[in-house]
């Protein structure tokens, strides 16, 4: 993990004064920083002695000009000017990283190996946000997703009320997102205007969706929308795009958002209109799980005018159709918000 903090500086120079031993005279050089080494050289690009970041030492911390020297030989020396600033901060940022990840007696392993990922990300966050973000989201396991998912949901309900629940309909909704491709369907009585896909792969659908419709394929085709969406751009992705760098940084280090992270996201994605999908996008989904679009395009615009790629194109159009739910499992779920 160290030898990731140093690539970001490899490229990094500085001119400063090299003296070889107490009774030689400084020279001024040029240093680079290597994969794990400084690097002095004269002005002809000529190496004249490479010294291990691991071990360089600092003479007067705090000073300037700065001072250094190999651990074990203070005679031979090394001056930085103040003004070289970006060659500075990536020593001292290094060696942070580096002495994390050297071993401290008496705390367990894992406390060590967490310093270096901290002074590791602490450099990405400053240099590459948008690395850092990728990674976060690759590397967030299921079970920490769905509780994200959980958390909106439970802030969504403030603003919806409580999602709908019946014993005798949970079967059906548990077969509808079976048929769909998602791991839960939850119906809301307000709040989403049609259908939400949150971290953890559960969608949230408006009462609407199934109380105003008689086929089942309609809401079946939005909760294929919210699963192409997901495709396109993962919910936590997402999530953490509209609350900033610093939510990520905070959710792999501590494993945590804050409770402002998620009222500014819930807030935003609920008053946001939903990113338009690719009708290319969203007819492969369809096709994946074999649901007919044309049902779902209808339900947007009657008049078909708008989604005429998602009708000309249905890409179960002339086929044998399996039913999306049967009509006894449908009416259960058409009454599962109540009166």
């Amino acid at each position: 993990m160290t030898m990731t903090a140093l690539k970001q500086y490899q490229r990094i120079e500085a001119t400063g004064l090299w003296r070889p031993s107490p009774d030689e005279q400084r020279r001024e050089v040029v240093v680079s920083i290597g994969e794990a080494t400084l690097t002095i050289s004269d002005f002809n690009d000529r190496a004249l002695t490479h010294w291990s970041l691991a071990a360089l030492e600092r003479q007067n911390p705090g000073a300037f000009p700065a001072v250094f020297n190999p651990d074990g030989d203070p005679g031979e020396t090394l001056e930085l000017a103040q003004s070289e600033t970006t060659m500075l901060d990536a020593i001292d940022r290094l060696q942070r990283a580096i002495d994390r990840a050297r071993p401290h007696p008496g705390r367990l392993r894992w406390l060590s190996v967490a310093g270096v990922v901290l002074a590791v990300l602490a450099v990405l966050l400053l240099w590459l946000p948008g690395a850092l973000q990728r990674h976060v989201v690759s590397v967030v396991p299921e079970i920490k997703r769905q509780e994200i998912g959980a958390t909106i949901l439970q802030r969504i309900e403030r603003v919806s009320g409580r999602a709908c629940t019946s014993a005798d309909a949970q079967a059906s909704l548990d077969q509808l997102a079976r048929r769909t491709g998602v791991d839960r369907v939850v119906i809301l009585p307000a709040g989403v205007p049609d259908s939400l896909n949150l971290p953890g792969g559960t969608v949230l659908l408006n009462r609407a969706l199934v109380e105003d419709h008689e086929d089942p394929a309609v809401a079946a085709g939005y909760i294929i929308a919210a699963r192409a969406r997901a495709d396109q751009k993962d919910p936590l992705d997402d999530l953490l795009d509209r609350t900033g760098p610093a939510s990520a940084f905070r959710l792999l280090t501590t494993g945590q958002l804050t409770s402002e992270n998620i009222d500014s996201y819930t807030e935003q994605v609920l008053s946001e209109p939903r990113p338009a999908i690719a009708d290319g996008d969203l007819l492969a989904v369809f096709a994946q799980a074999a649901l007919p679009s044309t049902p779902y395009a209808y339900a947007r615009d009657i008049t078909g005018e708008t989604v005429l790629g998602l009708i000309e194109a249905d890409p179960m159009a002339g086929r044998t159709l399996e039913q999306v739910l049967p009509d006894r499992d449908w009416v259960r779920l058409q009454n599962i918000c109540g009166e």
